[in-house]
């Protein structure tokens, strides 16, 4: 057989990105078991950087393995909408918190908007990367949504979002128990304003009730993004 003709229909197979993908996240999470589920051994950051290194090591563009992997994409919706799970269940906990939680993670969705803006302003960088940094604390489909909407980067607002994810699931908890904030309600509202679906990934295996109130204040974070950062990133570029 022809090696090189089978690796020119490797490369022109969507399937390519589909395996690639369950491949290196596979790998990542057995690695993290064997490391006992340790927060510096995140399989998210593993899954990037096996995929990045195939992706270096074999010449495969970014956008061939896109055609399969976009798939990933479109699966990120219901995968945030399953995080009603976890709702579901601590429905009483949350109700009895209903007037402490909103007015403090709508305030948390607007200082994150506010500080990242201005930050990047301040420090030298252009109004486009401002724009795609702001809304880098709702979950994925959003934040690319509200980016551009605004006149931001897409893939940028993805890349800072994926980074704000994986540091909270690095740090956030360790750094919560520093403060020694031990309620799961501040926990979880706390991360899940900063940190979205991937430190709420994390808080499920370890802390079930502080996920719940990480799932919920993630889905105020996007709502409020999503609402008032086209009418509040005008007025903070205007500063």
């Amino acid at each position: 057989m022809n090696l090189t003709a089978a690796w020119g229909a490797v490369l022109d197979s969507p399937l390519l990105g589909i395996l690639l993908t369950l491949a290196a996240m596979v790998l990542a999470r057995w690695l993290a078991a064997k490391a006992g589920h340790t927060p510096l051994v995140n399989p998210i950051l593993i899954a990037i950087g096996l995929v990045g290194g195939t992706l270096l090591l074999t010449g495969i563009d970014y956008a061939t393995y896109l055609e399969g992997a976009q798939l990933f994409s479109l699966l990120l919706g219901p995968a945030t909408v399953a995080l009603a799970i976890p709702l579901y269940r601590e429905a009483r906990r949350i109700a009895a918190s209903a007037a402490m939680i909103l007015p403090a993670v709508i305030a948390g969705s607007l200082a994150a908007m506010v500080v990242a803006l201005l930050a990047v302003r301040w420090l030298g960088g252009d109004e486009q990367l401002a724009l795609s940094m702001a809304p880098k604390s709702a979950t994925t489909p959003v934040s690319i949504a509200a980016a551009e909407a605004i006149g931001g980067v897409g893939s940028l607002a993805a890349v800072f979002t994926l980074c704000a994810g994986i540091l909270g699931a690095l740090l956030g908890p360790e750094l919560l128990n520093l403060l020694r904030i031990r309620d799961p309600r501040l926990r979880g509202l706390g991360l899940g304003v900063g940190s979205h679906a991937i430190v709420t990934a994390r808080l499920l295996r370890e802390e079930p009730q502080a996920a719940a109130f990480a799932a919920l204040a993630l889905a105020i974070t996007a709502l409020v993004t999503g609402g008032v950062l086209p009418f509040l990133a005008p007025l903070l570029l205007a500063v």
